[in-house]
Order: structure tokens, then C-alpha cells, then sequence
């Protein structure tokens, strides 16, 4: 399959609407991208903002050979059945908690389905997707898949198996950032910090420690130990967070994220 086929976009929410922009800064032409969505109001914006055709989802379909799907995993298999498919399409899903057997079983034969699942920063440019492809998808199909998400950020690729546990940890890791951002400048508050200030210090401080980690390629662990001196006071907030177990509620709650996804695999929405 040429990478210069049509793709559309088929439920252009946050997620889908971050696919769309990244594919066009990367170099495809709007005339190559689609978006496929129901509301008038919603196709005339996307036009408007972007460039490319918004057409009905139906119609996107018919006119593309890459389909991603950007609705709510609970909609994918019913949006599925009324859209025009054909052999040699692929089937591109970004929901969370779905097969790809259940999407190809929903699927006339010869059309490839590859599962992805970003994350939230895909917004900025910066995303984490990981991917697995399907037992219908081919190699090429895999690779043309990277390559799309490529556009939205880094990109690992994995067996199916291992999706939902790589989903807890990038999938809904920005979360679990942005949570324990919020933490971080409540403490500044309360130690005396105006709001603005301890915001500032907080996210320049994700930001800055972030880069190091994908900059330098070190351990976690040798940056932490990089910033602790013995008996200092980084090591007595340290001290202050083993106690209270925050390793082990981080795998308590990862956990708990995977176990949900399997959950919405099985149909308990």
C-alpha cells in the first residue's frame, strides 16, 4: 500500500483531530487527508482551520485506503458496519480497550486492522503511541502505520499482548503528570508561593527533567541520585514518599488501568 493514498480521519475529536493536524505539518497535502464527520457545523470548522474535504464519514470511507478511526471504542464496531469497506483498505483504531480480532470480525476479509493507542501530548507533537498490528494487517501495513503516527510523536510497536499494559503507562500516564503536577503547586501554595509562581516552577521543572531523561539516555534512577545529596534535603522528601509507598501505588494503579482495558475488551463498558 502507497504511503500517498487518501487517509481519513473518522471521528475527529481531540485525538483525531491531533492525527490530522501532525499528518499535514508532516508534509502531506490536505488533498490527501479526509475528515469524516456527521455534524455540518464540525466539517465546516475542520475545512475552514485545516484545508482538507470533511465529508461524510461514509463517503470518507469510500474514497480512502487508510481509515482511522477516532470514536468511542463502544462505536467503532457499529460505525464499522455501516461504512462502505473493501479489500486493501486498512483500518487504522485509536480506541482504547478494543481488539483487533474484534474490529477484523466486524470487517470483510482482506481489509488489515492495526490497534493504536496515543496519548494526549500527540496535541503538541509530542505523543507516545504504541502500536500492534493485527492478524490481518501486514508488515507494510504495520510500517505505513508507524510512519502515520510518527507525525504525532514517538512511536513503539509491540505485540497485542502487551498493549494494554504499555497503554497504562503512556496511554493515561500524561494523568498521572498532570495529577501529581497538581500536587506539586498546591504544595507550592502552601508553602507560601503565590499560585502563578509555584504553577511556573512546576511546569518547568516537568518540562526540563523530561528533556534530560530523553536527552541524555540515563536511568531514572542515575538522574534522581544526581539531584541527592546524602543527608540533604532532597533525600529527606524522598524519604518522605518511600514511606508512603508511592512506588508501589503507581503499580497498584497501572495495574488497575490494565485490568479496566481488559475489562472493556470483554464488553463491561
Amino acid at each position: 500500500m502507497s504511503s500517498t493514498g487518501k487517509i481519513a480521519i473518522i471521528g475527529v475529536g481531540n485525538m483525531g483531530e491531533a492525527v490530522l493536524a501532525g499528518l499535514l505539518k508532516a508534509g502531506h497535502a490536505p488533498a490527501d487527508v479526509l475528515a469524516g464527520v456527521r455534524r455540518p457545523e464540525r466539517a465546516t470548522a475542520l475545512a475552514e482551520t485545516y484545508g482538507v474535504a470533511a465529508v461524510d464519514p461514509a463517503e470518507a470511507a469510500e474514497r480512502a485506503e487508510v481509515l482511522v478511526l477516532g470514536v468511542k471504542p463502544y462505536q467503532v464496531v457499529d460505525l464499522l458496519g455501516g461504512l462502505p469497506l473493501r479489500a486493501g483498505q486498512l483500518v487504522v483504531s485509536l480506541a482504547a480497550g478494543l481488539t483487533t480480532a474484534a474490529i477484523e470480525a466486524a470487517l470483510p476479509a482482506g481489509i488489515g486492522v492495526v490497534r493504536v493507542m496515543p496519548n494526549t501530548p500527540s496535541l503538541v507533537g509530542e505523543g507516545m503511541s504504541v502500536i500492534a498490528g493485527g492478524a490481518t494487517a501486514s508488515a507494510e501495513q504495520v510500517t505505513l502505520t508507524e510512519s502515520l503516527m510518527a507525525a504525532v510523536g514517538a512511536v513503539a510497536t509491540v505485540p497485542e499482548s502487551q498493549l494494554d499494559a504499555a497503554a497504562a503507562i503512556s496511554g493515561s500516564g500524561p494523568a498521572y503528570v498532570f495529577y501529581v503536577a497538581e500536587a506539586l503547586v498546591e504544595a507550592g501554595v502552601h508553602l507560601g508561593l503565590p499560585r502563578a509562581v509555584a504553577t511556573q516552577l512546576v511546569t518547568q521543572t516537568l518540562v526540563g527533567s523530561s528533556l534530560m531523561l530523553r536527552e541524555t539516555g540515563e536511568h531514572p534512577a542515575v538522574l534522581r541520585e544526581n539531584v541527592t545529596s546524602p543527608g540533604g534535603t532532597t533525600a529527606a522528601a524522598l524519604r518522605v514518599l518511600e514511606n508512603a509507598g508511592l512506588r508501589g501505588t503507581l503499580l497498584d494503579a497501572t495495574r488497575a488501568n490494565r485490568d479496566r482495558s481488559r475489562e472493556i475488551a470483554r464488553g463491561h463498558m
